[in-house]
C-alpha cells in the first residue's frame, strides 16, 4: 500500500495548491515548528508569532476540510528540531513508502532537502508551489549572456506575458511606467485612513517561545496581534486596499512621515511571502476594482502597486535563482564595519533613523523607502559590512524570507553585488529624506549643513562614500556628474574630515 509522507513548510501555506484539491487516505500532510527554523537567524518576536499562527490556522483549516495532518508543535516531545531528522524519524517509525514536498524558496533549504532525499531509501518528489509567475530560472534564461539583469526589460515582459494594465500589444496610458508621479511627500494629514488589522491574543505563542528559550529582537503586545494570519483576513486586508488605501498609494508610496507608519500601503506583503495569498490574485483583484474606479482612481497608483508584484518581487525572486549561492557572499566595496548597537534599540539623534529603527522594533515593519533610503542608505554611507546588514533586515521584518530579502539588502540597498541589481548605488545625501517628508524637522542635526556642529552625518557620509569609492564608481555612466560637483567644490577636505570624525563615532551619533 501506498503511504505518501508530504512536506509543507511555514512559508508555503497556500491552501489552493492542487495537493489539496481533494483529501486522499493515502496522503499525511507534515508540518514543523522547529528551532532550525527560529534560530538560524535572530528574528523579530512579531515575524515567529506570525508564523506559527498561520501555520495552525492553515493545518486547523486543512483537517476541517478532512486531509490528515503531522502537526509537531515547538514544545512536541516528539520534535526533533531539524527537518531531516524528523522526516528521517517519521518515515522509519510510520512506514512512508514515498515523500513529497514543495520547492522551498530558500537555497539553505533547498539544499538540505536534495540531501535528506538521499538518505531516505524511498522514492522523493519536488513540485512546484504553484504561487509565483515565474519559474525559477525565467530570469536567467530571459538575460542569457546579458551582465546586468535591468529590471524595467524584465516587467514589461511580464506586463505582456500577463496582459496586465494593457491594450493589446500596448501599455494603458501610453507608458509603461508611472514613477515620476510615485515621489511625493504627504502634506495632508487627513488623507489618511487606520489599517485593517486583525487584533489577535497571542500570549499562548510568546509564553512558548520564552519557555522554549527563542532568542528575538523587537517587541510586541500578546493582546494585540494586528497581522492577517489566514488567507480570509488576507483577502479582506487586500479588499480594503482597493476600497481604501489604492486612491493614494502611487502618489505617496515614498512618502517619509512620522504621522503614520502605513501610509497607504497595503500590508501584505507577510500574506504573499507565505503564500496566503498568490501574486497573480493580488494583482488580478487591484486591476479589476481600478477598471471599475477609473473616476476616482488615477493610473499612476495602480502601476506603482502593481509594479511592485509582478515586476520587482518576481524579478528578485529570479535574481536569488540566478546567483546563488555566491550572491550571498559579494562584498562589492569591501565594507568591514559592525553595524552600530542602537539598530537594535532606535537609539540615535538622527530622527529619521530613530523613527525607522523604533517603528521596524514595535511592528516589523517599514516600507521600502524606509528600508532603502534611510537604514539602507545610512549602512551604505558608513561601509558596514553586507553580513551585518542582511541580518538585521533578515531578523527584523515580518516579511523577510532570504530569497527576497538578500537580493534587495545585498543587492538594491548595498551594491554589494557590483551592479547586478541596480544599475547604481542608491545613496543621498539629507536633502532626499528631507524632501520625501517630515523626519528632519524634529532632528537635533540639521539636514541643510554639511559641516561643523549639528551638520546631518548623511551629508558629510555621502561624499566620503564617493571618494572613497572612486575608482569602482567614476566610469559609471549615472554617476559622472557626482564627480564633476565634487572636483569643483572647495571644501572637500573638510567634508573627509567631517566624515572620518562621524564614522570614528558611529555609536554616539
Amino acid at each position: 500500500m501506498t503511504k505518501i509522507l508530504r512536506l509543507v513548510l511555514g512559508d508555503q501555506l497556500n491552501s489552493q495548491h492542487s495537493w489539496f484539491t481533494l483529501p486522499n487516505s493515502s496522503v499525511t500532510y507534515l508540518m514543523l515548528e522547529m528551532r532550525q527554523e527560529t534560530d538560524y537567524v535572530t528574528h523579530h518576536i512579531q515575524k515567529v508569532v506570525g508564523f506559527f499562527l498561520s501555520m495552525r490556522q492553515f493545518a486547523q483549516d486543512l483537517q476541517e476540510q478532512g486531509h490528515q495532518f503531522i502537526y509537531l508543535t515547538l514544545d512536541d516531545p516528539q520534535n526533533q528540531q531539524s527537518l531531516p531528522a524528523q522526516v528521517q524519524a517519521l518515515v522509519r517509525k510510520e512506514g512512508f513508502t514515498r515523500f513529497e514536498y514543495q520547492l522551498p524558496d530558500e537555497y539553505r533549504l533547498d539544499q538540505q532537502l536534495k540531501a535528506c532525499c538521499k538518505t531516505l531509501g524511498i522514492p522523493c518528489e519536488a513540485v512546484d508551489t504553484e504561487h509565483f509567475l515565474t519559474s525559477r530560472g525565467y530570469l536567467k534564461q530571459l538575460f542569457e549572456g546579458k551582465k546586468t539583469y535591468l529590471m524595467e526589460t524584465f516587467y514589461r515582459e511580464m506586463r505582456k506575458k500577463y496582459a496586465v494594465l494593457m491594450e493589446g500589444k500596448d501599455p494603458i496610458g501610453g507608458q509603461w511606467n508611472f514613477d515620476e508621479d510615485n515621489r511625493k511627500a504627504l502634506k495632508d494629514r487627513s488623507l489618511l485612513k487606520k489599517p485593517r488589522v486583525h487584533p489577535k491574543q497571542v500570549a499562548h505563542i510568546t509564553q512558548l517561545l520564552e519557555a522554549s528559550g527563542v532568542k528575538s529582537i523587537g517587541n510586541i503586545d500578546p493582546d494585540h496581534f494586528n497581522w492577517p494570519t489566514s488567507r480570509e483576513e488576507s483577502l479582506e486586508v487586500l479588499q480594503y486596499f482597493c476600497e481604501e488605501l489604492l486612491v493614494h498609494f502611487g502618489a505617496y508610496q515614498d512618502a517619509l512621515t512620522t504621522w503614520d507608519p502605513y501610509l497607504f500601503h497595503s500590508r501584505l506583503s507577510f500574506s504573499l511571502n507565505s503564500k496566503m495569498i498568490s501574486p497573480l490574485e493580488v494583482i488580478q483583484t487591484v486591476e479589476r476594482y481600478w477598471y471599475a474606479h477609473q473616476e476616482e482612481i488615477g493610473l499612476a497608483q495602480v502601476e506603482g502597486f502593481i509594479r511592485q508584484i509582478l515586476g520587482w518581487r518576481e524579478y528578485m525572486r529570479g535574481i536569488y535563482w540566478a546567483k546563488m549561492p555566491e550572491f550571498a557572499q559579494l562584498n562589492y566595496f569591501g565594507h568591514e564595519r559592525k553595524l552600530p548597537s542602537w539598530f537594535w534599540t532606535g537609539k540615535t539623534k538622527m530622527n529619521c533613523l530613530h523613527q525607522s529603527i523604533t517603528q521596524s522594533l514595535d511592528l516589523a515593519y517599514a516600507h521600502h523607502i524606509q528600508r532603502l533610503m534611510v537604514t539602507g542608505n545610512f549602512t551604505l554611507l558608513a561601509g558596514i559590512h553586507p553580513d551585518e546588514v542582511d541580518q538585521w533586515y533578515l531578523g527584523i521584518y515580518i516579511d523577510a524570507i532570504e530569497w527576497v530579502e538578500i537580493t534587495n539588502t545585498r543587492g538594491m540597498s548595498q551594491f554589494a553585488d557590483g551592479g547586478i541589481v541596480g544599475t547604481k548605488p542608491y545613496v543621498s545625501s539629507a536633502n532626499y529624506i528631507k524632501k520625501q517628508g517630515n523626519y528632519c524637522s524634529n532632528c537635533a542635526y540639521q539636514a541643510e549643513k554639511k559641516t561643523g556642529e549639528g551638520a546631518c552625518p548623511f551629508n558629510s557620509l555621502y561624499w566620503h562614500f564617493h571618494a572613497r569609492n572612486r575608482e569602482l564608481l567614476e566610469k559609471n555612466p549615472r554617476i559622472g556628474m557626482v564627480y564633476r560637483t565634487w572636483d569643483k567644490m572647495s571644501n572637500r577636505q573638510e567634508l573627509l574630515d567631517q566624515a572620518e570624525d562621524y564614522l570614528a563615532h558611529l555609536e554616539e551619533l
